[in-house]
């Protein structure tokens, strides 16, 4: 038989599910990508009457020699991993422009093939990106504040309670999203996800065309990253902390083609700057704010566990004025989450921060003219100073900034007598 079908089982309601039915309503070909383990197969599955299993050598040969697959198989039809048999987006680019039906065609990938870039199904195929789960996809508690109620406006009066602390946001840090590790002890998910990395630097960097010469540099190197998580700092910074010492580093095209490699994996989840046109904002930093896809990698990488996160205070590796460790990989658990729930209302994630560091909103959600301001702090209180950027905001874009949050980890959302929205990181939702 030239092609499987797929039987349901049982699956755990995703974001992204919404957005992909939305989609496939009217879309002949939709591309799920991400990084391995996040759920793309899963997720795609549920839809598929057909599965081309793309990365088993057995489904490829199924594929090449079927009279016609993609026009006789019984749709919608998943490519999966497609990458792996890169002709493919090419023939389901054709089959689109030759009238393919809505909810035809989805593809999977886990990496760009090399030499070729998603983007070129314009107009034809749909590139979604999955990511780790969310907080508000980990079952934590029940959201009280809607981000996507917060782009249309004031959210009104806001109650809700949680019993989380920060404790517990350290075992979210260290859980990692990724679905299949969710019920591991630490023991056996620190294994796994060091198998993961290991599997990147030995299989995947290879198969992306890069030969990788000296592995401890490309591993101290995502190590550097690891610690510039939430930072703004320079690849020439990253570099440095991660060849201390050393006279004969690697050149800059070297480090770049890490960056690269590792963007074609979607193991770099970078927030960029935002644009403010139209506003009366200027002087904007221009590097972005790094994140690796999951704040559980940078954990391994930085040698850390949940106990050290408690523990702390752990020194900042990139200066003082980015704060510390701990509250940085909070940070990127929130922009982990804040990612998923831009793409769910149609908006688009940023941060600002001025060049000469007067002022700094961690994150920014867009939607057309709409703006939505996030602080987050590694705190249960909160103080006149620590909404100080977001008050600062308010006076620049007035009414186009719908609202203002300050994220923590204590028990209560609230609107404080300034108007800041405060909500526990558990209780802000899609």
């Amino acid at each position: 038989m030239p092609y499987s079908h797929y039987m349901p089982e049982a699956y755990e309601h995703r974001l992204l599910d919404d957005v992909l039915d939305d989609l496939l309503a009217e879309t002949a070909a939709v591309a799920l990508v991400g990084p391995k383990a996040v759920g793309k197969t899963a997720t795609a599955q549920r839809r598929a009457r057909t599965v081309f299993r793309l990365d088993d050598a057995l489904s490829q040969e199924a594929y090449a020699i079927a009279d016609r697959p993609l026009a006789t198989a019984p749709g919608p039809i998943l490519l999966d991993e497609w990458q792996r048999v890169p002709e493919t987006w090419d023939q389901v680019r054709r089959a689109v422009d030759d009238g393919a039906p809505p909810g035809r065609f989805l593809l999977t990938g886990s990496a760009a093939p090399v030499g070729a870039s998603i983007h070129s199904g314009a107009g034809r195929i749909v590139p979604v990106r999955m990511r780790p789960l969310s907080l508000a996809e980990r079952g934590l508690a029940t959201p009280a504040v809607s981000v996507g109620v917060a782009l249309r406006g004031p959210v009104g009066d806001v109650t809700g309670a949680t019993d989380l602390t920060f404790a517990d946001y350290a075992r979210e840090i260290t859980a990692s999203g990724f679905p299949g590790l969710r019920g591991y002890s630490e023991r056996t998910r620190t294994r796994h996800l060091s198998a993961y990395l290991d599997n990147v630097v030995n299989r995947e960097f290879p198969e992306q065309g890069l030969v990788v010469r000296r592995p401890d540099t490309l591993r101290r190197w995502l190590r550097a990253y690891a610690a510039a998580t939430s930072t703004n700092a320079s690849y020439t910074a990253i570099l440095d902390a991660a060849t201390p010492g050393e006279a004969a580093k690697p050149a800059a095209s070297t480090t770049l083609a890490y960056r690269d490699t590792l963007s074609s994996l979607w193991l770099l989840d970078d927030v960029g700057p935002w644009d403010p046109t139209g506003t009366a904002v200027s002087r904007i930093s221009q590097a972005p704010k790094h994140f690796l896809a999951d704040p559980a990698l940078a954990v391994l990488l930085l040698g850390l566990d949940e106990t050290t996160l408690l523990d702390g205070p752990l020194e900042p590796d990139f200066g003082p004025k980015y704060g510390s460790i701990a509250g940085r990989l909070f940070e990127a658990l929130i922009a982990l989450s804040l990612q998923t729930y831009a793409m769910v209302a149609g908006a688009h994630l940023s941060y600002l921060r001025t060049r000469n560091g007067d002022h700094e909103v961690d994150f920014l959600i867009q939607r057309g003219q709409s703006v939505v301001g996030v602080e987050v702090k590694l705190a249960p209180m909160v103080t006149d100073a620590d909404v100080r950027h977001l008050v600062w905001l308010r006076g620049q874009l007035g009414t186009r900034l719908r609202e203002s949050i300050i994220v923590t980890t204590g028990p209560h959302a609230y609107r404080r007598p300034d108007g800041i929205l405060v909500v526990p990181a558990a209780l802000l939702g899609p």
